[in-house]
């Protein structure tokens, strides 16, 4: 009969299997119960000789509860080893950061703000450098701080004013610049006297002087409104001073208002019968010709003759034995920077003598000598443009 280990059979490294259970193979029936042991088996219980105990460690194994030699206790940790509960060297505390790890809410060098968009994300602003504060300068908010920085404010305040100062006044002096002048009424007329002053260096003196003088007849023959009567230039004497070609009083006048020239020239009437010199006396300004005139007219009276200018002579013409003896009467007319004297005699050798006792005379002499004069007057005081700039000089 064979025996085979059931699912119930034990086995111990120290007892032979004993089959307590047999399921049966083969068809046969199964049996039950414990067996007895084949021949040459170890009863239970026993031990075979030199086998030792279970419960006793073999010689030379260590027991259970001890240590292999060298090996440290478990409660004592081996040389050189940390204790369990004590951190290994350069391992940080429980509850304390690596060397180089942020404290709990804090962020990695470099890591950045969750809060905060990142490089390249929009919204993302290139962060700016700020200078360190200088360790000598007081950074605090005390008194001295506090004044430090009203001065700088007062000073760049008040370099902010100046400089918008400096800047409109910059901006209205080129608008004025590039504005029109406007001259006021001083300056119009000392432009006005500069204009006619040189009148008569520009002009030729045969323009100053014109060949032909027409002028109205004295009152009694105005029964003809269109009757002009005319004086044809004898001659242009030289330039002289007024000291020279006046009288002494007339000189006197024209030198203390600053005269600068005397220009005289002769004509006689287109009769034959009268002579007239005019002279054209050039002062600096139109207010002393007119003050000039007024005081050599009141030095010469009412009528007749007064100090005037000294008469001019030609030779082979009408006004060849005309001289300063036979002078019978006398006027003066201003117009701009000129003061012209004139002069009238008769023609032959009569000597002087108060014609203004002879009505129709002496209407004749002052007809042809104001006449004379004021053609002068119309040459050298045309009126000149009214000053505007561009185009006065000086603008």
């Amino acid at each position: 009969m064979r025996i085979t280990a059931g699912p119930t059979a034990h086995r111990s490294p120290y007892h032979f299997p004993v089959a307590s259970d047999y399921g049966g193979g083969r068809g046969e029936r199964p049996w039950h119960g414990p067996q007895s042991p084949y021949p040459g088996q170890q009863p239970p219980g026993q031990l075979r000789s030199g086998q030792p105990h279970p419960d006793q460690p073999s010689p030379g194994q260590p027991h259970p509860d001890q240590p292999y030699p060298g090996q440290p206790h478990p409660d004592q940790s081996s040389p050189g080893q940390p204790h369990p509960d004590q951190p290994s060297p350069g391992q940080p505390l429980p509850g304390r950061p690596y060397p180089g790890q942020p404290l709990p809410g804090r962020l990695y060098p470099g890591q950045p703000d969750p809060g905060q968009p990142y490089q390249g994300q929009q919204g993302y602003r290139m962060p700016q450098w700020v200078p360190s504060a200088d360790p000598g300068t007081d950074s605090g908010a005390g008194p001295t701080a506090k004044a430090r920085r009203r001065r700088a404010r007062l000073l760049a305040v008040t370099l902010l004013v100046l400089g918008a100062v400096g800047f409109f006044g910059s901006v209205a002096g080129l608008a004025s610049q590039a504005m029109p002048r406007r001259f006021t009424a001083g300056q119009r007329q000392q432009i006005t006297d500069w204009e006619l002053g040189k009148r008569w260096r520009a002009l030729p003196a045969s323009a100053i002087f014109p060949a032909s003088a027409s002028y109205p007849p004295p009152g009694s023959l105005d029964d003809d409104p269109s009757l002009t009567l005319s004086a044809q230039r004898a001659g242009i004497a030289s330039q002289a001073s007024c000291a020279a070609a006046a009288d002494p009083t007339a000189a006197a006048v024209l030198d203390r208002d600053g005269c600068t020239a005397m220009l005289r020239a002769t004509y006689v009437d287109e009769t034959g019968s009268y002579v007239v010199t005019v002279g054209a006396a050039v002062l600096p300004g139109a207010t002393r010709a007119a003050a000039a005139a007024k005081a050599i007219t009141a030095d010469g009276g009412p009528a007749g003759l007064g100090p005037t200018v000294h008469t001019v002579r030609f030779a082979g013409t009408l006004a060849a034995s005309f001289t300063n003896e036979r002078r019978q009467v006398s006027g003066v007319l201003s117009a701009g920077t000129y003061v012209v004297l004139y002069t009238v005699g008769y023609a032959d050798s009569r000597p002087r003598e108060p014609v203004e006792r002879d009505t129709y005379a002496y209407g004749e002499m002052t007809s042809s000598g104001a006449g004379v004069a004021r053609a002068v007057l119309s040459v050298l005081a045309a009126p000149v443009p009214s000053p505007r700039c561009p185009g006065t000089p000086g603008c």
